[in-house]
């Protein structure tokens, strides 16, 4: 015989208590409500795998993780780039890749530029084709990019991925081995909405959050003066208080988005350049961590 939870609502205008019987989940019910336990495999191939998130789209992050994956190459470091942005990838332009990556039958062989192991959808399809996929097919794409393709003795795996918290961020999260985060975020209110979203995602998920980023946070003027035209210290705020450490800012420059679209991102064109210092000292960073 079901047990029932008796509650209490507002009288009605007969003074009458109303009484809102609602049967109690059965022991069965509860043990298939449980939260599903997932097997997190190691992507195969690879030491640590870094995700770089951002939880609204348009803030810099598939520029961030080129640039962060180059200036891990830069410091010694065999780096892999997986483009997990299914429905808007980016890493076919920003490395001006054309080439289709070839088969042994079994896995896909990663297409190699710029001394980076790649691997994007955009390298299968063409690049003006629209991905009109449901969320199975997706989480389908996301296993094939992790576990049948031939990475080869990587360091680090820099996995770039889509804006917003679904289905891929919850197939990686939930079913791969991802040693870190990073999230990348423009210090804009709005933006900043949605970074709060991503960190408790990731926090719930238990992935470690290696901390935030303030990307296109001013530009300088011609005046030498510096501009803050998205708003001043929201990211550094948001990460205090949320307890998550505070990578730094990136100011805007004409050349980053200039270099992305000619295929060869800044630290590869120009390393020796301000913001690529910049890039470079992340990286020494996260290499500290793990190696």
């Amino acid at each position: 015989m079901p047990k029932y939870i008796v509650s209490l609502s507002q009288k009605t205008s007969n003074d009458k208590i109303m009484i809102d019987k609602r049967p109690e989940l059965s022991d069965a019910m509860k043990k298939k409500l449980q939260s599903k336990k997932f097997i997190k495999n190691p992507i195969l191939g690879t030491k640590f795998t870094i995700a770089i998130s951002s939880a609204k789209g348009g803030v810099g992050k598939s520029t961030f993780a080129t640039n962060l994956a180059l200036a891990l190459k830069q410091i010694g470091c065999k780096v892999g780039l997986l483009d997990a942005d299914i429905y808007g990838p980016s890493i076919p332009k920003m490395f001006n890749i054309t080439e289709k990556p070839k088969s042994d039958g079994q896995k896909l062989d990663p297409i190699i530029k710029y001394d980076i192991q790649c691997m994007s959808i955009g390298f299968l399809a063409d690049q003006q084709t629209p991905m009109i996929w449901r969320g199975p097919m997706v989480t389908s794409a996301i296993k094939t990019f992790t576990q049948k393709v031939n990475w080869k003795e990587l360091d680090f795996i820099i996995v770039d991925m889509p804006p917003g918290t679904g289905d891929t961020q919850l197939t990686f999260s939930q079913e791969i081995k991802m040693d870190g985060a990073i999230i990348v975020s423009t210090p804009q209110e709005v933006a900043l909405l949605d970074v709060k979203r991503g960190i408790k995602m990731f926090d719930k998920l238990g992935v470690k959050i290696l901390g935030l980023v303030d990307n296109m946070s001013f530009f300088i003027g011609d005046d030498g003066k510096k501009y803050k035209i998205f708003g001043d210290g929201g990211v550094k705020k948001t990460a205090e208080e949320f307890q998550k450490e505070f990578l730094g800012e990136i100011p805007i420059n004409p050349e980053v988005g200039k270099c992305g679209d000619q295929g060869k991102p800044l630290v590869e064109s120009n390393p020796q350049h301000e913001i690529s210092k910049i890039y470079i000292t992340f990286a020494k960073k996260i290499k500290s961590i793990y190696l």
